[in-house]
């Protein structure tokens, strides 16, 4: 951004009112997962779809908006940044709407997952433009803050507001409800001041497409697999060649002087590429435990989705009770200290969480565990935005925050696919290998079992597998409910690794952030 546009229109400070609708806007953006999270069986029931299905829904609908993020951003500083902020509220409100009235999972992937997560891609950048365009000052601060705390709090509350409409009312008056809250932010753009953009207005598509398949290719692969398809290895090379080309592209189109995408120039500094590593990991563990955990509450101990919400509370409520904490006490504390902590006490709790899985009957016992992985995200949330952006400069922080949104959208779909194929995999391989053990089943039916788990591997319920073994011998019933009985706290507890792995990449990038002189912090806690 230019100095005329971080000085906003005309010097002029907008009215609060708007910090409160963008915060609105923010509030729906982030309640909206974990209203699909705390669903998963509800949706899988009423559309009869299956649960793999949804969750590539969940990973696709972050994904979209990660590979976008940056061409979002670019096409709001060509059409103007209130416009794009308008188009992505309305693209957000059809994947609301597509929720409130679908009857199928592909209505739900290509309207809430695609159409919602290009929404997404184009209203995150436009709102940091818009704030930083729209507030000067103590005002600007305060924007930040309001939108940011509507972030946290939307993550603290989601799970239990979602479980209680969804097992009180149902999920589609949760999407329904969204849309309301869209049209009234909708109702109040006349208080949005357009923020001018005097940069470059040239477009390398070259770049866009390379970022978008780079990206896009490699969760798109890991989601292929988790289904079943074919061209895997095929997908994700082509996602990792492209995102390879794309950095090369843009260092090549730096140097002669041309049109980037972004600038690779934001990358010479060893603390942003630090703390885009950090935010990237962080995002991925959060994916993978927010995919695992209601899997197992709902598909496993067969929660409703307002027993899940209030079993997932201690995760969030410390999460965000956490960040508010150590914003305030971090006092002369390195950033790179709290991060530590933060990996630390993530991988402690999601640990603690694996030997529990199989033993326990009741929510009641993840309580411990989730209040220690909450407490550690909490202080993640609390630091890592202002260090990823506290070495860039004032007119460079709304480019640079976008490509921290990216790294933290990347990260959480990738996490999402990456531990539900997981998940699935080793499912697949335990029931099959357990089959093949049971001196109860014929070998007719061990090799229906290992067909059909080719074919359709699936979390389920033993109430659901009752119904569909209705009609074979009660010792087949039996044995098979008993083997997925055994198999699914295995998958779960190898699914859980995902976020640990992440978790123990983090800390070792902390104590490399460790080895670098503190950069100055930003006022800017909305910027990710």
């Amino acid at each position: 951004m230019t100095e005329e546009t971080s000085q906003g229109p005309a010097g002029r400070t907008a009215s609060p009112r708007l910090a409160v609708l963008l915060a609105m806007a923010m509030f729906v953006l982030v309640v909206d997962t974990s209203l699909m999270n705390v669903s998963i069986s509800s949706v899988v029931r009423d559309l009869g779809t299956t649960v793999s299905g949804v969750q590539s829904a969940i990973a696709l609908e972050a994904l979209v908006s990660a590979a976008f993020i940056l061409i979002g951003s670019k096409v709001g500083d060509l059409i103007g940044r209130k416009r794009a902020y308008v188009l992505g509220l309305l693209g957000y409100a059809v994947g609301a709407i597509a929720m409130t009235l679908a009857q199928s999972l592909t209505a739900i992937i290509v309207f809430w997952a695609f159409v919602g997560g290009l929404g997404a891609s184009m209203l995150l950048p436009a709102m940091q433009s818009l704030i930083h365009g729209n507030f000067e000052g103590a005002a600007q601060v305060k924007a930040y803050a309001v939108v940011g705390a509507a972030a946290a709090l939307a993550a603290a509350v989601g799970p239990l507001l979602g479980g209680f409409i969804t097992t009180y009312l149902s999920w589609r008056i949760g999407f329904l409800l969204e849309v309301v809250v869209i049209a009234i932010v909708l109702a109040g753009q006349g208080l949005v001041h357009d923020v001018p953009y005097t940069g470059s207005r040239q477009v390398d598509v070259v770049g866009a497409i390379l970022s978008v398949v780079g990206m896009g290719g490699i969760v798109l692969g890991i989601l292929v697999w988790q289904e079943g398809g074919e061209y895997v290895g095929l997908t994700i090379a082509i996602g990792a060649l492209a995102m390879a080309a794309f950095v090369s592209w843009l260092v090549r189109r730096k140097r002669q002087g041309k049109a980037t995408l972004l600038d690779p120039g934001l990358f010479k500094s060893v603390v942003y590429r630090l703390g885009l590593s950090g935010q990237t990991l962080q995002q991925i563990a959060l994916g993978g435990t927010m995919i695992a955990l209601p899997i197992y509450l709902q598909m496993v101990l067969e929660y409703n989705a307002m027993q899940a919400g209030l079993s997932l509370a201690p995760l969030s409520l410390s999460m965000f009770g956490m960040a508010i904490l150590a914003e305030r006490r971090a006092g002369r504390r390195r950033p790179s200290s709290i991060i530590r902590a933060g990996f630390a006490l993530l991988v402690v709790g999601v640990v603690l969480l694996i030997p529990i899985v199989p033993r326990v009957h009741s929510g009641w016992a993840l309580i411990a565990p989730l209040l220690i992985a909450g407490s550690g995200l909490g202080l993640l949330v609390s630091q890592l935005n202002n260090y990823t952006l506290g070495p860039i400069s004032e007119e460079r922080v709304s480019e640079s925050a976008g490509v921290n949104s990216a790294a933290g959208s990347f990260g959480l779909s990738f996490g999402l696919a990456f531990t539900g194929a997981i998940m699935l995999a080793t499912l697949s391989f335990t029931f099959t290998a357990k089959s093949d053990a049971s001196t109860v089943l014929s070998p007719d039916e061990q090799t229906q079992v290992a067909r059909a788990l080719e074919d359709d591997a699936q979390v389920m319920s033993n109430t659901d597998l009752e119904k569909v073994l209705e009609g074979q011998p009660p010792q087949t019933q039996d044995e098979i409910i008993r083997i997925n009985t055994t198999a699914r706290p295995i998958a779960l507890q190898v699914a859980l690794g995902i976020p640990v792995l992440a978790g123990l990449a983090g800390l070792v990038t902390s104590f490399r952030m460790a080895r670098q002189k503190d950069p100055p912090q930003v006022q800017n806690p909305a910027a990710g």
